[in-house]
């Protein structure tokens, strides 16, 4: 096993990730798109996300921050979401460390959501800086 394989084991072992179908069913949550613009623009997103650059993430996200963005609580499940399900859960991992105890992320990324046939909006969306 890498030590990558460790870290993302060591991550994932204090999450509780959600299929697609589950997101989908929550009322409370902010879903954060995380997925590079290229990725954005040829796949599309997945409706009602809001894109945030990994590099601010947590800044934007912290719940007693300066920087936050507006409409949701240290209480509010977070879901990241990236390709296929792997830097999400590092980036869902840290944002448990920034104060969000119900951050997680989604089990197959964007990928599996779309190969699920939930509701997408075409790609692009300016993310938030």
């Amino acid at each position: 096993m890498s030590t990558l394989d460790t870290i993302l084991e060591d991550a994932r072992s204090h999450l509780e990730r959600l299929e697609p179908h589950e997101v989908l069913a929550l009322e409370d949550v902010l879903v954060v798109d995380i997925r590079p613009a290229h990725n954005r623009l040829a796949e599309g997103e997945i409706e009602n996300s809001v894109v945030v650059e990994r590099i601010v993430l947590e800044w934007r996200l912290d719940p007693a921050g300066d920087w936050r963005l507006p409409g949701f609580t240290a209480d509010t499940t977070v879901v990241v979401v990236c390709n296929e399900g792997w830097a999400s859960s590092l980036a869902a991992r840290d944002l448990q460390r920034v104060g969000l105890p119900n951050a997680t992320d989604l089990v197959g990324g964007y990928r599996g959501w779309r190969a699920a046939g939930l509701p997408i909006r075409e790609g692009g969306s300016q993310p938030v800086v």
